[in-house]
C-alpha cells in the first residue's frame, strides 16, 4: 500500500467517508511548504462548528487514531511500524487539514520498493481473472495510413500496456475497415481506369489516386454513385470478380499497414475487421427483430432500429437494396466479442466526430439486454492543419511513414553532430524519432484537437519525449561512472536521512506518486496523465541533477543519491514502455 491510499484509509476511519469521496477531496497543495496533502473540511458532517472548527476537530481524531494504534502495539509487543510514523505533522490552514509526510520513511518505502520490483514497480493484481478489449488503430483498406491513424493507435497502445500493467488480460483488436460503400467506389473506378501493373508498384498512392479519380468524376457523372452501389452489393453478394478486386486491394495494403506498425512497434492480438462479420449479419438482424425490447420498424423500406426518444436519428440495419450499415456491422462485432472473450469492458478508441455513431450503437446494446458499462468510446480531438481538414477523397492527405521517417532523420542529423561517435546511431534515431512523434501526441489531453505543426512535432527542447529519452540517458550515465566505486546492489545499506535537501524529496515523492499516476491514466482512459507525470518526475530529476553532486566525497550520502538516481532511472523506463517508446541508454 502507497501513501496516498495509506492516508485514505486514515481519513475513511477518522470520517467515516467512503473511499471514493476522500479520492476525490484529497489534493496536492500547490505550494510544498502548505504539505504534502489537504483535505478540505467544509463538508464534514461528523464534526460540528465551522469548517476551521471541523479541521481542528480532524487532526485531533488522526492523532487520537495513531496513538491508539501505537499503544496497541506497544501491549503486543512490537516495534511501532513504520507505516503508522508516515505523517510527520498536521497543520490546520483555515477550512483545510494540511498532511506533511515523515521524508525519511517515504524515501526508504519508495526507494526500497523500486528497487525490489524494478520493471514492474507500479503493476497491480488489480484486473486479475479480468478482460479487457481495446479497439484501436483501424485504418481503412486501400486508403493511405495518414497522421490521422496516429492518434487512436498510440493512445490505444498505451492503454493496452496500462490494462495490461494493472493485471487485466487486454485483447487488442484491429478493426480493419475492410468493407463498406468506397470498396464499390475502388472497384468501379479500378475496372474503368485501373492497371495492374501500377497497382503493384506503389499500392497505396495508386488506390487514392483512383478514389480521387472516382469523386472528381462523380460530381460530373451521378450514375457512377449507382455503379458503386451496385457493385458493393455484388461484393455483399459473394460476386467472384468483386471478391477478387476486394481481396487484392487488402493484400496489398495489410502489407503496407504492417510497415508502419513495425515502425511504431505495435502489435495487435487480431485483424478481425468488418469484413470478418459479413456472416453473422443476418443473424444479428434477426436477433434484434425478433427482441422486444429493441424498436425495429421498417422506415422508407429499410429496416432501422428507432432512437426519437432519445433524441438520436434511427439506427441503418439493412438498406433498401438490402445491403447492411457501419451500425449493422459494429453491432455484429460486439456481440462477437462480448461472446468470445466474456470482457469486463469493451474499449473503442475512436475520433471524436464518431460520438453520436457509438451513442446510437450503445443504446441499440442496451436494448438488447448487455449491460452499458461494458462499453467505453475513448473518443479524441482531430490534428488540425493550417490548409484546413484533411480529405482522402481530395487527395489531401500527410503520410504517417512521411512524418515518421522525418523525425528520424532529423534526429540522425543531430546525433552527427552532437555524438558522432555513438554506438547503434540508427537505433538511437529511430527510438527518438519515433518517440518524438509519440509523446507529441500523448502528452496532449486526448480530448483536445492538435494543431499540426511540424517545428512542434519535430521539438527537442521543453516538454518533449526526446527530454524524457535524454533524461533516462543522463540516469544511466551517472549509473556508470559510479559502477566501479560505489556499485550499488541488493545489499548496500542506505541510510535513507541523507535525502532531506527539498530537491532530493521533490523526487522521492513523484517517484512515490508513479503507480497513482498510472491508476488515473486508466481510470481516466487519458495517457497524457501518466505523459505530464514522467515530465515532472524528470524536470526534478534534472533540478537535483544541477544542484547535488552525486559522487561526492561522503559515502552515505553518495549511495543514497545514487540509489536516487537508480531509481528514477527505473521509473522513466516503466513510464516510457508504457507510453510505447524506447528508454535509451545513451543519446
Amino acid at each position: 500500500m502507497h501513501f496516498h491510499q495509506e492516508l485514505i484509509k486514515l481519513l475513511e476511519q477518522a470520517t467515516q467517508l467512503k473511499e471514493e469521496e476522500i479520492e476525490q477531496l484529497l489534493s496536492v497543495p500547490p505550494d510544498s511548504k502548505l504539505g504534502d496533502y489537504a483535505f478540505p473540511c467544509f463538508k464534514l458532517q461528523c464534526f460540528s462548528g465551522n469548517p476551521k472548527e471541523k479541521a481542528e476537530q480532524l487532526k485531533a481524531k488522526i492523532e487520537e487514531i495513531l496513538q491508539v494504534q501505537k499503544e496497541q502495539q506497544k501491549q503486543e509487543g512490537q516495534q511501532i511500524k513504520k507505516q503508522l510514523s508516515f505523517i510527520s505533522k498536521t497543520e490546520v490552514a483555515g477550512p483545510y487539514l494540511n498532511f506533511f509526510l515523515n521524508q525519511t520513511v517515504l524515501a526508504e518505502k519508495t526507494l526500497k520498493e523500486i528497487y525490489k520490483e524494478a520493471k514492474w514497480y507500479g503493476k497491480t493484481n488489480l484486473g486479475k481473472g479480468k478482460k479487457i478489449v481495446i479497439d484501436f488503430s483501424a485504418p481503412n483498406i486501400a486508403k493511405p495510413f495518414g497522421i490521422g491513424h496516429l492518434r487512436s493507435t498510440v493512445i490505444g497502445h498505451c492503454l493496452y500496456h496500462v490494462f495490461e500493467y494493472l493485471g487485466y488480460k487486454v485483447i487488442g483488436v484491429n478493426h480493419l475497415g475492410d468493407w463498406g460503400t468506397q470498396f464499390g467506389k475502388l472497384i468501379v473506378a479500378y475496372k474503368k481506369w485501373g492497371s495492374k501493373e501500377e497497382l503493384q508498384k506503389e499500392p497505396i498512392p495508386y488506390l487514392l489516386k483512383l478514389y480521387v479519380k472516382f469523386h472528381e468524376e462523380a460530381e460530373k457523372n451521378e450514375d457512377l454513385n449507382e455503379l458503386a452501389r451496385a457493385e458493393f452489393k455484388n461484393l455483399e453478394d459473394g460476386d467472384k470478380e468483386a471478391l477478387a478486386l476486394w481481396e487484392a486491394f487488402k493484400e496489398v495494403s495489410l502489407k503496407e499497414f504492417q510497415r508502419i506498425y513495425d515502425i511504431l512497434e505495435v502489435k495487435f492480438d487480431s485483424y478481425e475487421g468488418e469484413a470478418f462479420y459479413n456472416n453473422l449479419l443476418n443473424s444479428t438482424i434477426t436477433e434484434l427483430e425478433k427482441n422486444k425490447n429493441v424498436p425495429t420498424e421498417i422506415s422508407d423500406s429499410a429496416l432501422v432500429v428507432d432512437l426519437k426518444k432519445f433524441n438520436m436519428p434511427p439506427v441503418l440495419l439493412r438498406k433498401t437494396n438490402g445491403s447492411t450499415s457501419y451500425h449493422t456491422r459494429d453491432l455484429a462485432a460486439a456481440f462477437y466479442r462480448l461472446k468470445k472473450y466474456k470482457p469486463e469492458k469493451i474499449i473503442y478508441v475512436v475520433g471524436m466526430e464518431q460520438k453520436l455513431h457509438f451513442q446510437q450503437l450503445f443504446k441499440v446494446l442496451e436494448f438488447a439486454g448487455v449491460d452499458k458499462d461494458k462499453f467505453i468510446h475513448v473518443d479524441f480531438g482531430l490534428f488540425m492543419f493550417p490548409e484546413g481538414k484533411m480529405s482522402t477523397r481530395k487527395g489531401q492527405v500527410i503520410f504517417l511513414e512521411e512524418v515518421l521517417n522525418k523525425a528520424i532523420a532529423l534526429i540522425r542529423e543531430i546525433i552527427e553532430q552532437k555524438n558522432p561517435d555513438l554506438k547503434n546511431k540508427e537505433d538511437s534515431a529511430k527510438h527518438v524519432g519515433v518517440g518524438a512523434i509519440i509523446f507529441a501526441d500523448l502528452s496532449t489531453d486526448r480530448i483536445r484537437n492538435i494543431d499540426f505543426d511540424w517545428n512542434r512535432m519535430l521539438s527537442f527542447e521543453g516538454e518533449t519525449g526526446p527530454y524524457l529519452q535524454y533524461t533516462h540517458a543522463r540516469a544511466c550515465s551517472i549509473l556508470r561512472k559510479a559502477k566501479h566505486e560505489h556499485k550499488l546492489t541488493p545489499n548496500t545499506h542506505v541510510n535513507f536521512s541523507e535525502l532531506q535537501l527539498p530537491v532530493e524529496l521533490a523526487v522521492v515523492k513523484l517517484l512515490s506518486a508513479f503507480p497513482e499516476a498510472i491508476l488515473k491514466t486508466a481510470e481516466m482512459y487519458k495517457p497524457h496523465i501518466l505523459a505530464h507525470h514522467l515530465l515532472s518526475l524528470a524536470q526534478a530529476f534534472n533540478e537535483f541533477y544541477h544542484q547535488c553532486p552525486v559522487l561526492s566525497g561522503q559515502l552515505n550520502l553518495s549511495k543514497a543519491r545514487l540509489l536516487l538516481v537508480d531509481c528514477v532511472r527505473q521509473v522513466l523506463a516503466n513510464g516510457l514502455e508504457l507510453l510505447g517508446m524506447k528508454a535509451v541508454e545513451e543519446m
